[in-house]
């Protein structure tokens, strides 16, 4: 994991103010974005659902594999047909597959939203909460919005995608340092968010 979300916030929580870097709020909402089947794997419709996806293309296999399913075709035709339920621990497996798939298929899609025609995204960036720090410790802190552009969002659907934490705590130290002089103070937050 990256470490170089320190400034203002070298000891973060050491009175008492809480936050999380802002690399992983940015990846945390991305993750909002992938939308797919809400049924859970252990139900019927959730199983069938996700084996119907996996199984409709080479990269579903491939997801398959990295997950750790490696099951006979006998096994797998029966799951399809609902003659046979996976174990738990196969289940855990054809979920994280399946959500590893639909990350990887649906960056082109986020792209595309998260350049809004050339214009960008704007997000809003909420500072760490400082509710339980102490009056006298407390840092004049305000909520920001800022504008970021459509080849900063590509290099962070990419990073996001290939779980490159340390690129993402570089993409958030670029886009934050947009902020002025108290970029620094933005380095862990609450949360970001944004419409796209």
């Amino acid at each position: 994991m990256a470490g170089t979300a320190e400034g203002r916030w070298r000891d973060l929580g050491a009175y008492r103010a809480r936050g999380l870097p802002g690399w992983v709020a940015l990846a945390e909402g991305l993750d909002r974005m992938v939308t797919g089947i809400e049924s859970p794997v252990d139900s019927e419709r959730g199983l069938a659902a996700r084996l119907r996806y996996l199984t409709a293309s080479d990269a579903g296999y491939e997801a398959m594999d990295r997950a750790g399913i490696h099951v006979r075709p006998r096994t797998l035709i029966a799951w399809l047909a609902e003659e046979q339920t996976p174990s738990k621990a196969n289940l855990a497996r054809l979920d994280a597959a399946y959500w590893e798939l639909r990350r990887r298929n649906v960056v082109a899609d986020l792209k595309r939203r998260l350049h809004n025609r050339g214009r960008g995204t704007r997000i809003e960036i909420d500072p760490v909460d400082q509710s339980q720090v102490e009056r006298r410790h407390q840092r004049d802190l305000e909520t920001r919005s800022i504008n970021v552009r459509g080849g900063v969002w590509d290099r962070a659907v990419d990073a996001w995608s290939a779980g490159d934490t340390n690129e993402l705590d570089a993409i958030w130290d670029e886009i934050i340092q947009a902020l002025g002089t108290d970029w620094d103070a933005y380095t862990y937050v609450s949360s970001v968010g944004w419409a796209a």
